[in-house]
């Protein structure tokens, strides 16, 4: 009869063991916290203002960073629509790691010019020809001043900056653009001590392309201060004015 008792009492502790065996094995994953963040920002043809510190400063700020808490309960849609409510941030994208890592990809919208017009006014226009305000970050970008409101620079200035900064002889080579009253468009050069006329600024791929032959067969041989204003306004054909 004992050894039936024993027998008996032996299955039922070897059963409460395996039932808590079980429910040690299948603890919900809320149980499991972030052990870290990894940020990727994407890059692009220029330079943008973030860095990883400052969108963990971000997440930070807004009480959302997800390292020590648990996995189950990081929302992870929170994050990216609090990212993507940055002015700085085009998009963002999250999701969880099997090792307990949220992953952050993010797009940022990015400066192609930085305006500093007549009226005073000073900030930077994105590739997609959107105002972005004066930040504390700084980087290079080529500087457009005189006559320009929001209109014109994104209607204007944005295509120009894309396309100068797609040819890398044109993105080390012009610092900067004046806007004249009627609209019309000049450029200052690195090298050379002479001014660029564009004209309005249509057919500027083209007439970028007669510019760099000039510089390339022209200016070479005859030198780069030989002259202080070079016109590309009309077709083939450029328009020098000597100092």
């Amino acid at each position: 009869m004992w050894k039936k008792i024993l027998l008996i009492s032996f299955n039922l502790v070897l059963a409460v063991y395996l039932a808590l065996a079980m429910m040690a094995f299948n603890k919900p994953d809320g149980t499991v916290v972030c052990r870290d963040v990894n940020i990727t920002i994407e890059e692009d043809i220029m330079p943008g203002f973030l860095t990883c510190d400052d969108v963990r400063r971000m997440l930070i700020s807004d009480h959302l960073s997800p390292v020590g808490k648990a996995m189950e309960t990081i929302n992870l849609r929170e994050m990216e629509e609090a990212l993507e409510g940055k002015e700085l941030i085009e998009s963002a994208e999250c999701w969880k790691t099997q090792d307990n890592v949220v992953e952050i990809n993010i797009h940022q919208r990015i400066p192609v010019i930085r305006v500093m017009n007549s009226k005073g006014e000073d900030y930077y226009v994105d590739s997609k020809g959107r105002p972005m305000p004066h930040t504390q970050y700084s980087c290079k970008l080529i500087v457009t001043t005189g006559d320009i409101d929001h209109q014109y620079a994104a209607k204007v200035l944005a295509p120009l900056a894309n396309l100068i900064n797609k040819d890398e002889f044109w993105k080390s080579e012009i610092v900067q653009f004046n806007i004249l009253a009627d609209g019309s468009v000049e450029m200052v050069p690195r090298v050379g001590d002479h001014i660029v006329y564009l004209g309005q600024p249509t057919g500027v791929k083209k007439k970028l392309e007669r510019l760099k032959k000039f510089y390339r067969y022209g200016l070479n041989e005859a030198g780069w201060n030989k002259y202080s204003r070079v016109s590309v306004e009309y077709n083939n054909q450029i328009i020098c004015k000597k100092k």
